[in-house]
């Protein structure tokens, strides 16, 4: 009888020596359950209110809207990408209305921004949401100060990841070489790209499934390929993974 998948705390770290962090200048991150932590479910307030939209907008049963959102997403990238490519609606209201949410679910983080801030070089926010959005959320967490800029969707002129043109909006708007970059990321498959440019490259993981891809997560037995580091505690893993191996870490 097969044995089943081992847990991710037995998961090796790599398959070979994964890339490191000495030589990173620019620090790439995700928001929506990478710089806040999924436990606070604060992107079921965007899930659901991305259903709302699209049953008021479209005219259809909330499980049809449903339906559409989970496909335009799996098949896009985003659901915006599909209402956007298949229904023509324009972003604008869309990241408006999604994007109201209460963001008082997530806590300041005093210990974020203590390992963030040391970090040395730039920090960016790399997201498929809005600016606002990642201003509101980060400004929460008290490390908003902390990042040169937010590449948005609007940025990303509504290209999203995890296609390879959002990657070259990105280093071109930024000037962000990706041999000297590192991204932390909590969707698997939006590492892909990433590391094809040589980008070192941290899975954020949690118990929060919304993509097929996350759902693999757990039939790994080792990491693949264009996974490098993997955690559960974004926190924990600067702090104790990456600030040790970085000899010009600020103190």
């Amino acid at each position: 009888m097969a044995s089943s998948a081992p847990a991710l705390s037995e998961i090796p770290t790599a398959t070979k020596s994964p890339r490191g962090f000495t030589h990173v200048d620019t620090w790439i991150f995700d928001l929506d359950n990478t710089l806040y932590p999924a436990s606070c479910n604060l992107f079921a307030q965007v899930d659901r209110r991305m259903s709302e939209y699209i049953a008021k907008t479209l005219g259809v049963p909330h499980e049809h809207a449903r339906h559409l959102q989970k496909a335009y997403y799996r098949q896009f990238g985003t659901t915006l990408a599909g209402l956007m490519r298949v229904h023509k609606l324009p972003p604008g209201p869309f990241l408006e209305y999604v994007h109201d949410i209460d963001v008082s679910v997530v806590m300041h983080s005093p210990a974020l921004l203590a390992s963030i801030e040391k970090l040395p070089g730039r920090r960016l926010i790399f997201t498929n949401g809005s600016r606002r959005h990642a201003e509101n959320v980060a400004e929460r967490l008290g490390v908003l100060h902390l990042f040169e800029d937010i590449c948005d969707i609007a940025a990303l002129e509504y290209v999203p990841k995890p296609e390879r043109e959002a990657f070259d909006r990105l280093m071109n708007l930024h000037a962000v070489a990706p041999t000297q970059a590192a991204m932390f990321e909590d969707m698997p498959h939006n590492l892909e790209v990433a590391a094809e440019l040589g980008m070192t490259t941290v899975l954020v993981h949690s118990d929060y499934i919304d993509h097929p891809a996350q759902l693999k997560v757990r039939e790994w037995r080792e990491l693949p390929a264009h996974i490098h580091h993997l955690t559960r505690d974004l926190t924990g893993f600067i702090a104790n993974d990456i600030l040790r191996m970085i000899p010009q870490a600020l103190p």
